[in-house]
């Protein structure tokens, strides 16, 4: 089992740094802030909000965006000084086979495979429902049968919901595209997303400007109808109260429902490799792109709840129809088109990320690196892990409804979070002198408030979430054991006498 638990050295992982075998380093602190704000806004803002004021927390999902980003930055701290110390793909799995062993690193990797996978299909689903609603403008609409998944999920009883719908069609056809977007290369991937970013930034301070002039202060009256609270543990509640189906609710719940919306900033780190200068870029990208978003966020969910009470909210696009429940018809066109382009831009990022964290995996010899670490000779990016994340994602965004992959997502997200703040204090003790760019400042403290405020989100999660995520652990496990142990490429280095 000493196998199991043995640390990738730091001096390995900065002599990949140098490695002739690595992605191309074109991205500079624009183009990294960009890939954060792409990633981060748009799911949040035009998805999210709808269900987490609707469902959750009321008007007071901006305290829930609130408590997500106070958690989020303290993660983003920790991030920062790793990716400064090792500025090489994988992300929260490279940070954790430095400091808490191959199998650890393993579980993270695996987890951050399904942090990516499910939050690219759940942002795939939302771009569906955003794409009919703005061709419904013209009259226009997708046949009833490819416009939905299957089954949907009814919060109020707990039960699913045969929809008679087979797949839906958008979120398969945007997932192709994005694809073959990804596969042709980086730079061109990266110019996609800025001119996306510029565009949505724009309607999101054209959704703020414009609904302010609509909001009717009483609507934010109750501002807290679910609770300032919502925490249980394994589906005992602890503080708040329980929604019909025995799923948590308030503050608290809210927050662990939109904490999804930030994930973006977790992607900077992992297109590390392909930075110019990720000592100094890559903290300055996380912090800004965090910093920039969580101000947004609370400003739209403010106006949106303002606009429209909160239980008249549109779950599937909440923005783009509080618009036009106000009667502003052709602001609804322009959010919707806003919504389309913010989306894509998110996807775009998602899926970009995945196949980053597979080649990293396959590297170490946890995976088969002849599939999982094959580069294009041509467009230098990690072709066909990248058709298969396509394929992924397009299998989970037409068939799962959005309730479904928006929690699941999330707990898998804090828990890598979870993980880099620990590493970051073990790292400190291990490592005292390593060169570090970037420190995170007030350590311990720092770490250890990622870790309690992620931790109390966790927990936040219907029990159904943990549930799965243990299930999806038990199956990365037994991989592990049988296939990533024994092929890991420390084998060999510790077989030329290494330590």
């Amino acid at each position: 089992m000493h196998k199991s638990f043995r640390r990738k050295p730091l001096s390995l992982l900065l002599k990949e740094v140098n490695s002739e075998h690595r992605l191309h380093r074109i991205l500079g602190p624009v183009a990294l802030t960009s890939l954060g704000v792409g990633a981060i806004i748009g799911t949040g803002i035009f998805v999210l909000i709808g269900v987490a004021a609707h469902d959750k927390a009321g008007p007071a999902v901006t305290l829930s965006f609130a408590i997500a980003g106070m958690a989020c930055v303290f993660a983003a701290l920790c991030y920062a000084e790793f990716a400064s110390m090792v500025p090489v793909a994988g992300s929260a799995y490279t940070y954790a086979y430095a400091t808490l062993g191959e199998l650890m690193a393993w579980i993270i990797g695996w987890d951050l495979i399904l942090e990516y996978g499910v939050a690219s299909a759940t942002v795939a689903h939302g771009w569906s429902k955003y794409f009919q609603d703005f061709i419904g403008i013209f009259g226009l609409g997708v046949p009833a049968i490819f416009a939905n998944a299957p089954f949907d999920f009814d919060p109020s009883s707990g039960v699913l919901i045969i929809t008679d719908s087979w797949f839906d069609l958008p979120a398969v056809f945007i997932t192709f595209v994005i694809t073959v977007i990804l596969v042709k290369g980086i730079k061109e991937s990266a110019n996609v997303n800025a001119g996306m970013v510029i565009f949505k930034v724009a309607i999101v301070l054209l959704i703020i400007g414009l609904g302010a002039m609509y909001v009717k202060p009483s609507n934010w009256i109750p501002f807290a109808p679910y609770g300032f609270s919502g925490l249980t543990i394994f589906g005992h509640t602890v503080l708040g109260e329980t929604g019909a189906s025995g799923a948590p609710v308030g503050v608290l719940a809210g927050a662990a429902m939109i904490f999804f919306a930030y994930i973006g900033f977790d992607s900077i780190s992992t297109h590390a490799e392909e930075a110019k200068n990720p000592q100094r870029d890559i903290p300055i990208a996380l912090i800004s792109s965090l910093v920039i978003c969580t101000i947004l966020y609370i400003a739209v969910a403010a106006v949106i709840t303002g606009m429209v009470p909160y239980n008249n909210i549109n779950i599937d696009a909440p923005v783009s129809n509080a618009f036009m429940q106000v009667g502003i018809g052709w602001a609804q066109l322009i959010v919707s088109l806003g919504a389309i382009t913010g989306i894509t831009s998110v996807l775009l990022v998602m899926m970009l990320s995945q196949p980053r964290i597979f080649l990293a995996m396959s590297r170490d010899g946890l995976l088969p690196k002849s599939f999982f670490g094959a580069i294009h000779h041509k467009f230098r990016t990690p072709w066909k892990s990248t058709i298969l994340t396509g394929g992924f994602v397009a299998i989970l965004g037409g068939l799962l409804p959005l309730r479904l992959l928006a929690e699941l997502v999330n707990i898998g997200t804090l828990f890598a979070f979870v993980i880099v703040c620990t590493a970051v204090l073990i790292m400190r003790k291990t490592h005292p002198d390593a060169h570090r760019p970037f420190r995170a400042p007030l350590v311990p403290l720092v770490p250890l408030a990622g870790i309690l405020t992620c931790l109390t989100l966790m927990f936040s999660l219907p029990v159904e979430n943990w549930i799965r995520l243990f299930g999806w652990l038990v199956i990365g496990i037994v991989i592990y054991f049988f296939y990533g142990r024994k092929h890991s490429a420390l084998n060999s280095y510790e077989s030329d006498g290494n330590e």
